[in-house]
């Protein structure tokens, strides 16, 4: 019993301990990510918007300033992405420093709205390499003794994305040049675009909030038409009914899902904001070339079987309450 007790108590030690970390929140789950790379387990690194969330569209909660309030640093993406984030800070009179992601990086402007910009600058990997050095200068600042520990993590974090940049180059490169179009739901990929040299073409602006319009669809069906686009992808935070639909009505494929605003849970292909820079480009190249595996055709099939599925699942359901009416009937009868 007694090394029983002294397991426990050697438990609640770990866990005040690790309780007694200093807190940071990120907006963003990309961020969060990067933050905790940097941060290994000196730090408790905290999310705002949860996975698969959509940032532009969020609506702050109570338990959001909660979480902010708690925070003894706080890291955002900038750029226009978290229009509400301002508002949440200011509420809770939090007293954290506020490290800016995007800090030294040249915004995209928005033709089309004023004042606008393309906040989605880590997915061009090496601006994401700003990202890491911003963190990494946060935390030092933020927790000085472990300086040594934040550099070295810093050094081995840059080194992966500056071999996951080269690697990305790479494989658009492989494309044929008239197959570098880039076709989604959101212009989310304008830094993606820039950098690895791949035409963006999308039905909405930089913003989920953005109205789409018919001109649009027309745009998108003769860009497909006069180039011979094999394929359309969706994002994962954004319904992909009318990228299907755009699909279907051009007789080509949705090539698959990719990753913009949020990286995927634990289960999915893109859990790390590395592996979801990976799987991205994996997954438009494939597309592209038209190699595709069928993955995401799969998973559609699947989402269209469901109302049978459904069906089936109603019609056990209503035999067992037709059985349970004969059975209670037939007792009542005895």
């Amino acid at each position: 019993i007694s090394t029983v007790i002294l397991f426990l108590s050697l438990l609640s030690f770990c866990g005040l301990a690790h309780d007694d970390r200093p807190i940071v929140i990120a907006s963003a789950s990309m961020i969060a990510d990067m933050a905790s790379r940097i941060a290994g387990d000196q730090l408790d690194v905290k999310c705002i918007v949860p996975i698969g969330g959509d940032t532009h569209m969020h609506e702050p909660t109570p338990g959001d300033a909660k979480l902010v309030s708690s925070a003894d640093l706080i890291i955002i993406n900038g750029l226009t992405f978290e229009g509400w984030i301002k508002e949440v800070i200011e509420s809770t009179n939090t007293d954290a420093p506020v490290v800016v992601a995007t800090n030294g990086i040249s915004p995209i402007s928005s033709d089309e709205f004023k004042k606008s910009t393309d906040p989605h600058a880590w997915m061009d990997v090496s601006l994401a390499l700003t990202y890491i050095r911003n963190i990494r200068d946060g935390f030092i600042q933020l927790l000085p003794e472990q300086q040594a520990t934040f550099e070295a993590n810093y050094e081995a974090y840059k080194k992966e994305l500056e071999e996951l940049d080269q690697y990305i180059e790479a494989q658009i490169k492989s494309l044929p040049e008239n197959k570098r179009i880039l076709i989604t739901s959101l212009d989310a990929f304008q830094f993606y675009g820039q950098r690895y040299g791949i035409r963006l073409e999308a039905v909405m602006g930089t913003s989920t909030d953005a109205d789409v319009q018919t001109s649009d669809i027309i745009r998108l069906s003769k860009i497909i038409e006069e180039n011979q686009i094999p394929a359309v992808f969706v994002e994962s935070t954004i319904n992909p009914k009318l990228l299907k639909q755009l699909a279907k009505d051009n007789k080509i494929s949705v090539g698959g899902q990719l990753y913009a605003d949020s990286i995927g849970d634990e289960d999915s292909s893109a859990p790390t904001y590395i592996d979801m820079m990976r799987y991205n480009t994996n997954t438009i190249v494939e597309a592209l070339k038209g190699q595709l595996t069928g993955g995401f055709d799969k998973i559609a099939k699947q989402e269209d079987a469901q109302p049978s599925n459904s069906f089936l699942l109603y019609g056990l359901l209503g035999l067992f309450l037709l059985a349970g009416i004969i059975f209670v009937a037939r007792k009542i009868n005895a």
